[in-house]
């Protein structure tokens, strides 16, 4: 050592004489070694990391900075100084021959001369590092060298000022110049040196260009949370993310690692497969000879091999399919950020305990008063710094944990939109479009969820160990006692978890219920008012609710005994420590030291103990349960055959078979030529679709190819229309040509509709075209293929969906011989006849096989099956001078309203509802009477459906005492005072706790501590920890109880009010919206707020306990109780604006990635035709990125809200503990342990109060949703005071006086003054073009639609007096939409069980239902699906027949009924209608003229007004507006009957 220093330093060294006296000092030897090394050490440590840069073989090249230049400079003074001080040293030694320097004055300016060079290069390392604006490294070590040689500052100092003189003046001034530029180099550190090519960047994401000491602070968020605060935050306003945080970046790295993962699971698969078939292939035999008992022999093992076949069938399924590989696809793909964040977790788990051994040293300090008062000072700020290094660690590993959790969600969402638009025909048949929407909301949330805390699983048993090793230095064997304690709750919370999941998946059934037959009643609403079925599905829903109200309040009372059990873990934990403790040993007396550090690590313990359990549960249900299977089954399944079509022939079909979607084979070879146009016609279900599907390469190839020459344009039966513009969808991603542009608007008449849309062609089309007819959304999907001038085009029957004057026009201008596509490649399939003299050639389809190919004149004359189809289907033509008139008039110029087109179509969707007035189908100019213009003229401009208002601001305090009111004021009170007494529990247990530990003092060890007082301090610590845990167990049971009477009144209020909403509100509100408020809304209501309220309860009160504990104990700490509270407020108020947008900008921002989806699917066919994927990959990714942007900056605000509120909370130990050592003389150390131990708690508190608060307010808002729908206007009571006579309407009178209507009050009149009189039993039939209000007449008698003037009398009552369901009830109507409910078909018949059995039967046989009812198994119990999917168009309209059959009210109204349904079933239901009704007034609304040739007089109405009312016969002779119509058609002037 002598070598090294000299012989003085050594002895101060070794006496440490420096540290025992009030002003203590380190030895020079630690100053001039470890403080000097110990930074160098940290340098060259991570010097390897930062010189990898300079060894890159093309650098990128970074100009040189200001600031760089600064650094250099700065670095290069600091290597003079130490150069000059090794000359310094070399000058004093061989200056004097007596003293000689030590050694290390040499070594350690030899060590700086090296380290500045090393720091020169690694800040040129930096500057050449892409995308680095500075060094963490260098950061810490300039931190480091500033911090180590502050004790070199002051004894250098001390020394001359005692000494009075400097005793070596050039060491002495080069140490204070090098500090000063030490000094300088580590604020300019802080700084960062953004390059100018991330200046752009860094505007657009202030993250990229935040210096080290910015970023582990979140300092650089502070501008988002600024703004945040002054105005509410849009979507506008999100910074970018980083590439790491993008979607592309993570889908890629994803695919690849998912790619070579799911292809070692498919070879796993198939060795298993094989393994299997080996086994199953060994016969059972046997070759003893023996032949006696052979037969019982084989039946035992049929038996066996029946059981073994069931066994193995049940596994396949489960897992015949490549699987555990998911998640090591998403370990390896992320498997650098875990690290990362594993080593923050170790660092900030070690560090926790850290802080209950200061706290030891700081009872011990207080208690040994000769002790100098400079160590206590030390202990607090080693508290308060040990603390923010803890702090820093866990904000680093929460940012990233959670990131990590955003990151797997994306991955996974980006995953699952690849696979579908890949998927192949057979693939998609196993997955519907809710399924696959599940997999990227609830799947893969629920695996976001559970990678935010994935560490857990290996942190909380170190955590255990940890504080169990601690506890046993301070306690011995009695820690086993609370270990014991401790084992024996964890399978308690396991039982309860799985008894509570139970009653989750109860729940969940009785919700999925509930929410079906909601779908159903706002599907078919109009229906349910029509018939004033409502009460009886309000009581079905009801019935559900209650059944899962009464699930939950079981669930909720489960739950109440694992909150008890949380809330007195550490007192039972404690108690069987402390009580073992005492009672082995009269010598063990529980002190200050041993229980406050004790309780600490208690504090410490209840984290990992609860959570353990619970992630356990968590990890097991995603790794083994439907998540991870659900989302492995549908990644790796088989993609759509991309070589099943080829593309270098003319269009051609191979002897082909495909496999259709209902397994019949469709055996296929045709050959066409380019340019020709070919029509495909057959019988429903012939497999004309299924061509169109097998020739896009949607089918599943049996045999033969495809080949199609040049491009694809598809458009399908159903159109599928994008919620974009009329524009975008129209152009589907082509760049925009004006010319080309009009002519495919004019093509696909969709001028006029330009013009009656509010914004013309950047009009906004509403999801799946809501606010479209079914004409027009057809025409815009003609207009998409027209418009991207592809080589050949699938046209799947678009003309059916159009009045036959629209399908002429487009088959004339767009798809004809003389269209627009004439020189392109068509094969159109379609059921109008009128269309076939007109094509190149027709094949006819037979179930599943081309029967006949052909000219139309060469098929015709062949007498084959498309001779027969025309004989079904062409209403029977009867004489060739017909067919050529009507093929002159077809031949002929195209004239508005002039045109005729014979025959008719097998299916077309007529009218279009009132719903969407601006919106009607479009028909020719002359369809619309000036007036008609004019009023459309004026609507322009506004809309139907209002985009959905996001709440800003705070929530108002009235919504609050709205579900304290719902809860009932009782309910709310008892459980608030119940919470309050168990705080005071809390307190006095704590001060007792506190003054048991002075018995140490009163009973020191030599004498026998009293049995007597230990039992005494042993049953009240447990005494008071029980009556906590009952405190709170009593107070979640009453919280339980009011959250499900909020539940119950909440949603019995919005139902009902529902179900009393006008049409009007159903008409412009989406389903979605009302879907939303019963199904999330309410979900919130149930299950969030009642646990985010008992929570900030609970921790608001816990505070101000710890504030009273700690203020009691050390009395001084209330001087900065105040300021630290309005600091607090502060904060948080900034935080709480912010976050609170942020999180509903989530949520507005998830919607469009569920959307998109669900739209991307339900277009996949037309996508993949158009060959878009990659462009629909794209958007999707953008879709993503917008969420992910609002993600991230929800994460980091609550990063930046944490840090601030554990640096408060480390105040408040900090103080705590800075006040108990000023205290000292006046305090006893049961206090000052009290204070700190509970003070040390402050910051999680802090924290979990401020997240359960802003969770609260944001879950506050569903109920401000759900009053919102609560509150909307009703429409009139369902019952009046005046109510009708019994056998009301007794004759079927219906008369109209001067009756004007309008849709909204803000619209102008659709009705203009209607009089007229119907007598009883008229048989009237009313018509009119579309938008003339034949539709709005019905909804009158009905009151869908209340008068504006004038009024309405049925058998000479006004209606207006009557109560709703009095009226609607004795009015019957046969809609054209045959809607049914999911349930029996009694129920669908007789919701309110009034009829008998045989009264059911009876109309079953009037509407000829009988016979397939009666071959039924369950007969009328037989189960209706949703929608009523499980029975034909026909069967449901003959169900709907006999409704109005078994009700037989007097008047009957049929709003085109027949519209949908074959000539079979219409003929049916005609004639069961004349034969039924012959003795009541009948309504008929009729776009087909021929249904209404035979009533007793016609209306004929246009635009709101009658303009003619008289027999068929008359208004025929007239040659007025029904002649027109009869003309139009297809009623030919020389005939006066329907052909």
């Amino acid at each position: 050592m002598s070598d090294i220093f000299t012989r003085r330093d050594y002895l101060v060294f070794q006496n440490a004489s420096l540290l025992d006296r009030p002003d203590p000092d380190l030895p020079v030897c630690v100053e001039r070694t470890v403080l000097v090394w110990v930074p160098l050490a940290f340098l060259w440590f991570r010097a390897p990391w930062h010189l990898a840069t300079l060894f890159k073989k093309t650098p990128p090249k970074a100009p040189l900075s200001k600031l760089y230049i600064c650094k250099q400079v700065l670095v290069s003074l600091l290597f003079l100084t130490a150069v000059s001080e090794l000359a310094a040293t070399f000058g004093e030694d061989y200056g004097s021959a007596n003293k000689k320097n030590p050694p290390v004055l040499y070594a350690n300016p030899a060590l700086f001369v090296v380290s500045w060079l090393l720091v020169m290069l690694l800040q040129e390392a930096v500057r050449r590092r892409e995308k680095a604006v500075d060094s963490g490294s260098l950061f810490l070590f300039w931190l480091l060298q500033v911090v180590c040689e502050i004790f070199s500052f002051q004894s250098l100092l001390r020394e001359a000022l005692k000494e009075g003189e400097i005793a070596s003046r050039p060491h002495f001034h080069l140490f204070y110049i090098a500090y000063g530029l030490k000094l300088i180099a580590l604020v300019l550190s802080a700084m960062a040196d953004v390059p100018p090519d991330l200046q752009d960047m860094a505007k657009k994401n202030p993250e990229v260009g935040a210096p080290f000491l910015s970023r582990i602070t979140f300092n650089w968020f502070n501008r988002m949370i600024f703004k945040g605060y002054k105005r509410p935050l849009v979507l506008e306003d999100m910074w970018e993310l980083n590439e790491m945080d993008s979607t592309g970046y993570i889908s890629q790295r994803f695919e690849e690692m998912m790619s070579q993962e799911l292809r070692k699971a498919r070879i796993r698969l198939q060795k298993k497969q094989d393994r299997k078939k080996k086994s199953r292939s060994k016969p059972y035999s046997d070759h003893n000879g023996l032949v006696k008992g052979i037969s019982q022999d084989m039946l035992i093992m049929m038996e066996q091999s029946e059981k073994r076949s069931k066994i193995e069938k049940k596994e396949d399924g489960e897992t015949n399919y490549p699987h555990s590989w998911l998640v090591p696809s998403i370990a390896k793909t992320f498997k650098w950020v875990l690290i990362e964040s594993a080593f923050f977790k170790l660092l900030q788990d070690l560090l926790a305990f850290v802080s209950p051994q200061l706290l030891k040293l700081l009872i011990g300090f207080t208690k040994d008063k000769p002790v100098h008062a400079w160590q206590g000072y030390l202990y607090a700020s080693l508290l308060l710094l040990v603390a923010i290094i803890h702090s820093m660690f866990l904000q680093q590993f929460t940012l990233r944990s959670f990131k990590l959790g955003m990151r797997v969600r994306a991955a996974i969402t980006a995953a699952v939109y690849k696979k579908a638009l890949t998927l192949s025909n057979d693939a998609r048949k196993e997955s519907t479009v809710g399924q696959m929407v599940t997999l990227i909301s609830a799947d893969a949330h629920c695996f976001n969820e559970v990678t935010n805390f994935i560490h857990l699983l290996w942190s909380c048993p170190v955590q255990i160990a940890l504080a169990l090793s601690f506890l046993w230095v301070e306690l011995g064997p009695s820690v086993l006692a609370g270990l014991l304690v401790m084992v024996l709750m964890v399978p308690i919370n396991g039982l309860l978890a799985i008894k509570s999941k139970s009653f989750q998946v109860c729940v969940m059934t009785y919700k999925d219920k509930r929410m079906k037959i909601l779908n159903e009643i706002l599907s078919g609403i109009k229906i349910l008012k029509l018939y004033a079925w409502e009460p009886s599905f309000e009581a079905q829903i009801q019935g559900f609710r209650e059944q899962e109200l009464q699930v939950m309040r079981k669930s909720a009372y489960l739950s109440s005994i694992p909150t008890f059990i949380f809330f007195c873990a550490p007192t039972f934990v404690s108690l069987a420590t402390f009580a073992v403790f005492v009672s082995v040993s009269p010598n063990n007396v529980l002190d200050a030291e041993k229980t406050f550090t004790s309780i600490s690590l208690f504090n410490i313990l209840r984290a990992p103990l609860g959570m353990l359990p619970l992630l356990i549960s968590a990890m097991v249900q995603v790794t083994m349960s439907v998540s991870k299977r659900r989302l492995e089954k549908f990644l790796s399944r088989d993609d759509l055959d991309i070589n099943a079509v080829n593309h270098d022939n003319m269009l051609s079909v191979m002897p082909f078979t495909f496999m259709p979607v209902w397994v019949r084979f469709l055996s296929v070879s045709l050959d066409i030529n380019p340019g020709s146009l070919v029509a495909v016609v057959g019988a429903v279900g012939s497999g004309k679709s299924s061509l169109i599907s097998a020739l896009l390469g949607e089918m599943h190839n049996l045999s033969g190819s495809v080949n199609i020459k040049g491009s694809v344009a598809y458009v399908p039966q159903q159109a599928w229309i994008q919620n974009a513009t009329l524009k975008d969808n129209i152009l589907f991603g082509s760049d925009l040509d004006e010319l080309r542009f009009q002519r495919v608007l004019e093509a696909c008449a969709l001028e006029q509709d330009l013009e009656l849309l509010p914004a013309g062609i950047q009009a906004e089309i509403g999801e799946k075209g809501i606010n479209l007819s079914g004409g027009q959304k057809q025409r815009v999907s003609l207009a998409r293929a027209a418009y991207s001038s592809a080589d050949v085009y699938l046209l799947d029957d678009p003309l059916s969906a159009v009045d036959s004057h629209v399908g002429k026009h487009l088959f004339e201008r767009l798809i004809g011989p003389q269209g627009l596509l004439k020189d392109k490649t068509r094969i159109l399939v379609t059921h109008g006849i009128s269309f076939l003299p007109y094509v190149d050639e027709i094949v006819v389809l037979v179930d599943g096989v081309v029967s006949e190919v052909g000219s139309y004149s060469s098929l015709r004359a062949s007498k084959g099956a498309f001779s027969e189809f025309l004989d079904t289907y062409a209403k029977q033509e009867s004489s060739e001078a017909q067919e050529k008139y009507c093929k002159l008039l077809f031949l002929a110029p195209l004239v508005p309203l002039k045109s005729v087109v014979s025959g008719g179509s097998l299916k077309r969707t007529c009218g279009a509802s009132p719903v969407f007035p601006l919106y009607s189908s479009m028909r020719e100019k002359e369809n619309f009477s000036p007036r008609a213009k004019e009023e459309l003229g004026s609507k322009k401009g506004q809309r139907l459906i209002e985009t959905e208002t996001v709440q800003t601001g705070g929530v108002k305090f009235s919504v609050y005492l709205q579900y304290l009111r719902s809860m009932g004021w009782c309910y709310g009170t008892m459980f608030i005072t119940v919470y309050f007494i168990q705080n005071l529990a809390f307190i006095g247990q704590n001060l007792w706790l506190s003054d048991w530990t002075n018995d140490a003092v009163r009973y020191p060890n030599e004498s026998t501590y009293p049995a007597r007082i230990r039992d005494v301090r042993v049953g009240a610590y447990g005494g008071l920890g029980m009556a906590q845990g009952f405190l709170v167990f009593v107070g979640t049971l009453l919280l339980a109880d009011g959250a499900i009477c909020a539940s119950r009144t909440l949603h019995t209020r919005l139902l009902s009010n529902i179900l009393r909403a006008p049409m009007l509100f159903f008409d412009t509100t989406p389903s979605g919206r009302v879907v939303n408020r019963f199904a999330k809304d309410m979900f919130t209501v149930d299950e969030l707020i009642p646990a985010a309220l008992r929570s900030v309860i609970l921790k608001m009160l816990e505070l101000l306990a710890t504030l009273v504990i700690i203020c009691l104990a050390v009395p001084l700490f209330t001087a900065v109780v105040i300021p630290l509270i309005a600091i607090y407020y502060f904060v948080e108020r900034f935080y709480l604006t912010t976050s609170r947008q942020l999180r509903r900008l989530d949520s507005v921002s998830r919607s469009p990635i569920y959307s998109h989806f669900g739209e991307t699917v339900s277009g996949l066919p037309v996508i993949r035709a158009y060959g878009y994927q990659e462009r629909f990959l794209e958007q999707n990714t953008v879709t993503i990125d917008n969420n992910l942007k609002c993600v991230c900056q929800l994460i980091v605000s609550n990063r930046w809200m944490a840090i601030r509120l554990e640096f408060l909370g480390n105040l408040v130990v900090f103080f705590s503990a800075l006040f108990a050592v000023i205290s000292r003389d006046s305090l006893d150390s049961g206090l000052v342990g009290l204070s700190v131990s509970y003070a040390l708690n402050v910051t999680l508190i802090l924290n979990t109060l401020v997240r359960m608060t802003s969770q609260l307010e944001t879950h506050v808002v569903s109920v401000e949703r759900v009053k919102e729908y609560a509150e909307i206007p009703n429409e009139a009571a369902w019952i009046a005071e005046k109510r009708p006579p019994d056998g009301w309407p007794s004759e079927g009178r219906v008369r109209f006086e001067d009756y004007k209507v309008r849709y909204r009050p803000e619209l102008e009149l659709v009705l203009h003054g209607i009089t007229c009189d119907i007598r009883s039993n008229e048989k009237i039939g009313i018509v009119g073009r579309t938008g003339a209000g034949k539709s709005s007449l019905t909804n009158c008698l009905f009151r869908i639609m209340e008068a504006a003037e004038g009024r309405i009398l049925i058998d000479g009552v006004d209606i207006a007096r009557l109560g709703l369901h009095d009226l609607r009830s004795r009015l019957t109507i046969i809609p054209q939409d045959p809607v049914l409910f999911s349930g029996t078909l009694r129920m669908n018949l007789d919701p309110f069980e009034k009829y008998s059995d045989e009264d059911i039967w009876k109309v079953l046989e009037l509407a000829h239902l009988k016979d397939f009812v009666g071959g039924l198994a369950a007969g009328l119990q037989h189960e209706v699906a949703e929608g009523g999917e499980n029975l034909s168009v026909g069967q449901r309209q003959l169900l709907c027949l006999a409704r109005a059959l078994l009700r037989k009210s007097r008047i009957l109204i049929l709003d085109e009924a027949t519209a949908a349904v074959d000539l079979e079933t219409d003929n049916l239901i005609q004639t069961t209608i004349r034969r039924e009704f012959a003795h009541c007034t009948v309504l008929t609304i009729a776009h087909r003229i021929n249904t209404i040739l035979d009533s007793s007089r016609v209306m004929v109405l246009d635009a709101g007004k009658i303009v003619e009312f008289d027999s068929p016969a008359t208004l025929l002779q007239k040659q007025g507006q029904f002649f027109a119509l009869a003309r139009d058609s297809g009623i030919c002037t020389a005939e006066t009957t329907s052909l």
